[in-house]
């Protein structure tokens, strides 16, 4: 019963009409709300999928190289040679060769060569003799191959 000079709400609950009432049973999700949470769960698992797919093959590159140099230094000897500290790590079994580039300063290639790697060590300190058709100003290491 109500209190005499209160008035009673006429017709059924506002509840009914807009179906559960509010905070009741937590918050209902919106279409838009339900298709973020796919994009995200998407997004995280083709994200998860990539750096897999990046890992393996870093894992493979660093794993397959069974052979690699870096030049330590280089002194032009001459105008027609340049020696080169080469230091090439390998597997003690791996045969292989480093190629060579030496630059002129115009930008010019002036000289180019293959050096063989055959040592039975798995790490191997070498200066290196390359001939060249003029005076050279630069030597880079172009890379280093396996049999």
């Amino acid at each position: 019963m109500a209190a005499a000079g209160s008035k009673l709400p006429e017709g059924p609950p506002e509840w009914l009409h807009g179906g559960l009432p509010e905070g009741r049973y937590g918050r209902s999700r919106t279409a838009d709300e339900a298709a973020d949470r796919k994009l995200k769960i998407v997004g995280s698992v083709l994200g998860v999928v990539l750096l897999g797919v990046v890992g393996w093959f870093g894992y493979d590159y660093v794993n397959g190289a069974k052979l690699s140099g870096e030049v330590i230094k280089f002194d032009v000897v001459s105008d027609h040679a340049v020696e080169a500290h080469l230091e090439v790590r390998k597997d003690s079994d791996a045969k292989g060769y480093c190629t060579l580039r030496s630059q002129a300063e115009s930008g010019d290639e002036v000289g180019r060569k293959d050096f063989r790697f055959d040592d039975r060590t798995d790490r191997v300190d070498r200066v290196v003799t390359l001939r060249t058709t003029k005076k050279a100003t630069s030597v880079e290491l172009l890379g280093c191959h396996s049999d």
